[in-house]
């Protein structure tokens, strides 16, 4: 997870397509995994909004789990 667009920066085609994939199938696992947040998000009018925030978190939380482990990795390495 991890390639968010920002305002103002130019993309490619292909980096939006990627984009797109990703949040899909993120919204494909978390409907699958968790189908109570999946219904209670359903039919509101703020529907989409609501998802891309969800996916925003989670691509925060895993990208700095990731840099934890980098770092571990590098202190575990060094000693």
């Amino acid at each position: 997870m991890a390639k968010v667009l920002k305002e103002g920066v130019t993309y490619n085609q292909k980096d939006v397509i990627d984009v797109l994939s990703e949040f899909s199938n993120f919204k494909d696992r978390v409907d699958k995994r968790y189908k109570d947040v999946s219904h209670e998000l359903r039919g509101k009018p703020n529907e989409h909004e609501l998802w891309v925030s969800i996916y925003l978190i989670a691509s925060e939380y895993a990208e700095e789990s990731h840099n934890k482990r980098q770092k571990q990795d590098v202190v575990q390495k060094i000693s």
